[in-house]
C-alpha cells in the first residue's frame, strides 16, 4: 500500500546543500520541511572524505565531523531527516513517488528544492579498453571502501586526475597503506595549488605524469597494471595493482531531466536564475547537481541563498513571475547567461536584473590573469582583470554587482575572456 504525505517543502538529497537549505527553511518557520535521502545515512560526501579542508579557518574540521554539524544542526532546527529513502520519480509538478524501507509512499509538497549532488564518471563512461579486474575505482568508491567500511586495498595505486580530488584521492591511498605509483593527467600540469602538488613531488615522492592519457587496463582476476599513452604517442605500462579514476564529475540529474526541467548544456544540470529557481514553479536546485563539483562550502553558501527564495514562494512573494505563470528559468525576464571559449561554463545559467548570488564557472585552458568582459548585446556590464592565473578543473568567480543593468529585452548576457 503506497503512503501519501503532504509537507511544505521537500529536499532530495541530505548533503552540504540540502542540509544547509533544510535547517534554514525551518528554523525560519517554513512548516513541515523534510529531506529525503538514498544513503543510510546524511552527510553526503563529507560522511567519507576523512581529511581536513572542512569548517573554518578558526575551526578546521574532517569531513566526517563537518557532515555530523550540519546533521545535527539541521534536525536541531527542526527538519526531519529521512535517510535510506529513495526518490524514484515525478507523481505531479510538486510531488514525488518514494521507495523505503516502509516501501513505496508520494511525498506532495508547496516547494521542492533538488540537492542530489553530482558523480565521478567511471572506467566505463569513460570508455577506458582492456580487461575488467578487481582494483578499479572512482574517488567516492575508494573512501568508502578505506574510511566507511575499513577494506583493503591493494599495494600500489595509479591515480588518473590531477585536481584537488585527486590528491585527496591520493592521500586515501596512502591512509590505506598503499603506495602512489604516480598521479596522471591528460593536461599540461597540476591543477591544483601549487603547495599541494609540490607536498605530493617532495615529501611522498609521488611522480605527476602530464600529457598522459590511460590507453589500457590490465590483468585478469585482479589489476596487473595500466597501459599509458603519452602526447608524442608513446605508450608505457604502470605495474600497478589498484587504479582510482578521480574528477570528471557529472550532475546527478537524473530526477531533474525525467522532470521535464530545463537543463543548461554547459553544466549539464537544470537550469536556474540567481535565486536557483528552475524552469518549474515552485522547483529548486542546489549545490553540485547545479555545478559539478564545487567545495562544500560553497554548497551550504547556496542552500542558505536558495531558502530565502523557497520563503517567498511559500509566502506567495514571487514578485518577477509574470502574468503567464512563469517562473525560474523560464520567467520573462530571465535571459541565458552564456559562456564564450575558453570558459566551459557558469553557473547560474540565467540571469535577472535582482539577481545577486555570485556565479562559478570553469575554463577549458589555462589563463594567466585574463580579463573577464559581460557584455550584454554590444553592452559592456562589467569587466575586472583577474591577478591570478587560472586554472582548468579549479574555481573562477564573477560577483553578481552588474546584474543590475541586464535588460530583460535585450538577448543573452555573454560572459568572456580577453588576455
Amino acid at each position: 500500500m503506497t503512503a501519501a504525505r503532504q509537507v511544505d517543502v521537500l529536499v532530495v538529497g541530505a548533503g552540504p546543500a540540502g542540509l544547509a537549505t533544510a535547517a534554514r527553511l525551518a528554523a525560519a518557520g517554513a512548516g513541515r520541511v523534510v529531506i529525503v535521502d538514498r544513503e543510510t545515512q546524511a552527510g553526503g560526501a563529507p560522511r567519507h572524505s576523512a581529511h581536513g579542508g572542512y569548517g573554518t579557518l578558526l575551526h578546521p574540521l574532517t569531513g566526517p565531523a563537518y557532515a555530523r554539524l550540519l546533521v545535527t544542526a539541521t534536525r536541531q532546527a527542526g527538519a526531519t531527516v529521512r535517510t535510506g529513502v529513495t526518490a524514484l520519480d515525478w507523481a505531479g509538478p510538486l510531488a514525488l513517488h518514494t521507495l523505503g524501507a516502509e516501501g513505496p509512499g508520494t511525498i506532495t509538497a508547496r516547494a521542492v528544492v533538488l540537492a542530489t549532488g553530482a558523480r565521478e564518471r567511471p572506467r566505463a563512461a569513460r570508455l577506458v579498453p582492456g580487461t575488467r579486474p578487481a582494483g578499479v575505482y572512482t574517488t567516492g568508491e575508494l573512501q568508502q571502501a578505506v574510511h566507511l567500511h575499513g577494506q583493503r586495498i591493494g599495494t600500489r595505486a595509479v591515480v588518473v586526475g590531477a585536481e584537488d580530488v585527486s590528491y585527496a584521492a591520493a592521500d586515501t591511498v596512502r591512509a590505506a597503506g598503499a603506495t602512489v605509483v604516480a598521479i596522471l593527467t591528460d593536461l599540461p600540469g597540476p591543477q591544483t595549488t601549487p603547495a599541494r602538488a609540490a607536498d605530493a613531488r617532495l615529501r611522498h615522492g609521488t611522480a605527476l605524469l602530464t600529457g598522459t592519457t590511460v590507453a589500457e587496463l590490465l590483468g585478469h582476476g585482479r589489476l596487473s597494471g595500466v597501459r599509458v599513452r603519452h602526447r608524442d604517442g608513446r605508450t608505457a605500462v604502470l605495474p600497478c595493482d589498484t587504479v582510482v579514476f578521480t574528477g570528471d564529475f557529472v550532475p546527478d540529474h537524473e530526477l531533474a531531466r525525467r522532470g521535464g526541467l530545463a537543463l543548461d548544456p554547459g553544466t549539464r544540470g537544470p537550469a536556474v536564475d540567481g535565486a536557483l529557481r528552475t524552469s518549474r514553479p515552485g522547483v529548486f536546485a542546489v549545490g553540485s547537481v547545479l555545478h559539478a563539483v564545487e567545495s562544500a562550502a560553497t554548497a551550504v553558501r547556496e542552500g542558505a541563498h536558495a531558502a530565502g527564495a523557497v520563503l517567498d514562494h511559500l509566502a506567495g512573494i514571487d514578485h518577477l513571475a509574470d502574468a503567464d505563470q512563469l517562473s525560474g528559468a523560464d520567467r520573462a525576464d530571465a535571459v541565458p547567461l552564456l559562456v564564450d571559449p575558453p570558459l566551459r561554463w557558469i553557473a547560474p545559467n540565467r540571469v535577472t536584473p535582482a539577481d545577486r548570488l555570485s556565479y562559478v564557472l570553469r575554463t577549458a585552458t589555462r589563463l594567466t590573469r585574463p580579463v573577464l568582459r559581460v557584455t550584454q548585446n554590444g553592452r559592456v556590464l562589467h569587466r575586472e582583470r583577474l591577478w591570478t592565473a587560472v586554472l582548468p578543473n579549479r574555481t573562477l568567480r564573477l560577483p553578481a554587482g552588474w546584474t543590475h543593468r541586464v535588460d530583460p529585452q535585450d538577448g543573452p548576457v555573454h560572459v568572456s575572456v580577453q588576455p
